[in-house]
């Protein structure tokens, strides 16, 4: 839903109009991402029986206890949603995504800070920043394409302790009225088609 306010400007004296989009389907995922049971753990993963008290410190620990433990490698990554391994970062789908293609990248640190990363962790993200470029323009086509990331819960930041870039993929005109009236994302996509698709080109790019 939109509403407008007007913001007066001390240079003209004339109000501006400002528009104000809410988006109430996100304030469910900001207000309970870090309080959940076990976050971060699917139930295909459940196996694993630890908490680290982390999304995405969980997530890792669960894929590797499931392959430790017999299930093959391929249906892990799958079900945890996790697309590439580097050595100290990783790419995962966004559970929650704003448009089909919506995908992370974070280092396995427990870090919340850019400044935090050690230099090989912090060139590594950057690199596999653009490699996630390269495989979402090859995939979607976009018109452009949202990166960037929220450091602390008061900058948006969903998951404040464990810092992660988001990266997604945008065209003109895909948000429309029933995101915020109905509180429903149109998505063309499901995540495991998702998850098919960004693997091979991820693999394709790399080599």
């Amino acid at each position: 839903m939109k509403r407008r306010f007007p913001i007066y400007t001390v240079c003209c004296g004339k109000p501006l109009i400002m528009d104000i989009l809410w988006t109430p389907w996100r304030f469910a995922y900001v207000s309970t991402a870090e309080s959940g049971l076990r976050p971060g753990i699917p139930a295909a993963l459940a196996g694993f029986a630890g908490d680290l008290g982390c999304v995405f410190c969980n997530l890792i620990a669960a894929i590797d206890f499931a392959i430790a433990n017999g299930m093959s490698l391929e249906e892990a990554e799958a079900a945890g949603g996790l697309i590439r391994r580097g050595k100290n970062c990783f790419v995962c789908l966004n559970a929650f995504p704003y448009t089909s293609g919506h995908v992370m990248v974070m280092p396995y640190a427990h870090l919340d800070r850019l400044a935090a990363l050690p230099p090989e962790t912090a060139h590594e993200l950057i690199d596999t920043a653009q490699l996630t470029e390269k495989a979402l323009q090859s995939l979607y086509h976009p018109h452009g394409l949202n990166f960037g990331m929220n450091l602390g819960q008061s900058a948006g930041a969903g998951v404040a302790g464990h810092l992660h870039l988001h990266a997604l993929p945008r065209w003109t005109g895909d948000t429309s009225f029933i995101t915020t009236v109905a509180e429903t994302r149109v998505l063309p996509e499901d995540l495991p088609t998702t998850w098919k698709r960004m693997r091979k080109v991820f693999e394709e790019l790399a080599g």
